[in-house]
Order: structure tokens, then sequence, then C-alpha cells
């Protein structure tokens, strides 16, 4: 066990063998730290969560009372492999928030990103990669394999299917169930998700100016409202038009990249 000096840990919390503690953490009562736990300078870890299994945690992130990290998945195919779970820095974790590690056939890891917001009651499940700056509101879940890309907002109890990608920006609507990726800065709602168009309200707040926005908008009406072809090839025809990047050039990468589910388009 390495417990640094400025360390401040409860009396009644318990802190196993082996687990590192860096400068300037906390343990609040009765929380429960494993023994390949590390915790680097500035976490703060309050009363009654539990911190287990190979779980690095970033500085300066906070878990609030109750939450669960580094438990087994929730995966019948886990057999106790060595995998882990790995957030950022600044990170809040709020109350009754779950997050598993990854398992051997889906890569090894559970990664999440720096400075992310986790609201109440939240599930990041096996091998789920979350970038940077995501927003989850309460009870919203992750299955396993999920891939959620920066500045992302999953609304209040949302439902995310194993292996949909989530695109940077993208804005997930509270109480959608999402089985087909949602493609950057995308806006999806609906009882099974509906792409209702962009989340420009979000791109206006992270200061994209309205040159990016109105190219985006026009890349949006060929590929998804566009009469010729499939929506795969109308990607792939915009993409010559797109050489100098931007956020609609994201957008037509993200599509022509593909992953294990189809896309979510607007409603006919």
């Amino acid at each position: 066990m390495a417990i640094a000096e400025t360390a401040q840990i409860h009396a009644s919390a318990i802190v196993e063998d082996g687990a590192f503690i860096g400068e300037k953490v906390q343990v609040g009562p009765y929380a429960i730290i494993g023994p390949e736990v590390r915790l680097e300078e500035g976490v703060r870890i309050d009363s009654h969560a539990v911190v287990t299994g190979r779980t690095t945690i970033g500085r300066g992130t906070q878990v609030f009372p109750f939450a669960s990290l580094g438990a087994a998945p929730q995966d019948i195919k886990f057999k106790g492999e060595h995998t882990t779970l790995e957030i950022g820095e600044n990170v809040r974790i709020r109350e009754n928030v779950t997050m598993n590690p990854g398992t051997e056939g889906g890569g090894g890891v559970t990664r999440v990103g720096d400075n992310c917001l986790f609201m109440v009651g939240t599930h990041v499940a096996h091998d789920c990669l979350v970038g940077a700056n995501v927003i989850a509101a309460n009870n919203a879940t992750l299955a396993g394999h999920v891939e959620v890309g920066d500045f992302a907002v999953l609304g209040g109890i949302c439902a995310i299917h194993q292996f949909v990608r989530i695109g940077a920006h993208a804005m997930v609507g509270g109480m959608t169930g999402v089985e087909r990726d949602v493609i950057p800065y995308g806006s999806v709602i609906g009882n099974r998700a509906h792409l209702a168009g962009l989340n420009v309200v979000g791109m206006k707040r992270r200061g994209f100016d309205r040159p990016q926005i109105h190219a985006l908008r026009a890349a949006y009406k060929a590929v998804f409202l566009g009469e010729e072809g499939s929506l795969h090839e109308r990607a792939d025809a915009l993409v010559a038009e797109l050489e100098g990047g931007g956020a609609a050039r994201e957008m037509v990468d993200f599509i022509l990249a593909g992953g294990s589910r189809r896309f979510c388009v607007p409603e006919a």
C-alpha cells in the first residue's frame, strides 16, 4: 500500500493493501478502496462509495456517496480476467453511479475521459469508451461496447444499445432508446430514436460560428434528405467538397467509418 502523507482517510474507511493513494486524496466515512485501485492527486471519494477492481481515477475527480466503480462486469462471459476501468481527470460521478471494467473479448478496458459529469444513477457498462466533456443526465445507461464522442449530452433515462456509437457534440433526448449510431452534432429523440436534426444549440454554446453551422446543415440535408443513392453513397459524394475539414467533414467521416449498427435517420 502507498498512501501519500497529505491524504485524508476517515477512520471508518477501508483501504486495502496494495492501493495507491496520491497526494491530497480524501476518502470519506465507510468508503471502500480495493487493493488494485489507483487514486491520483486530489481525488475525493465520498462516504459509502466503493472503488474496486483494477481502477484508476485521475486527478481532481470527485466520487459522490454510494457510487460503485470497478466491480465485475454484468456480462456472463466474464470469468474474472484482469481488465481495467480508467477514469480521467476532473470527472464528477454522482450518487449511485455504476461503472464496470472491460472484458477480454471487448478490448479489456472501459475508459472515461476528462471533465465529464455523470448524474445520479447513470451506468457505464463494460468496454465503453467515453470521450471528454460528456454529460450524462440522471439514470442514463450505456450498454457494453458503446462509444461516446467528446461533448455529447445524454438525456435523463435514455438507454444506449450495445455497440452503438454516439458522435461528438451529439444530443440524445430524455427517455430515448438508441439502437443505431448517432452522427456527430446530431440530435435524436423518441421511444426508438430517430434523427430530429442537428444539435445547433449545443454548437452555438461551444463557439461554432455561422459558416461552420451552415456548412454542416447543408451536408446534413445532402446526406439525410437527398433522394439519389444510399446514405453511404451520398456521404461519399461529399468528401471532395469537404477537404477543409470542420464539423461537416467530421459527420461525413463518421458515416463512412461505419460500425456494427445502422444509423439513426429522420422519420419518414
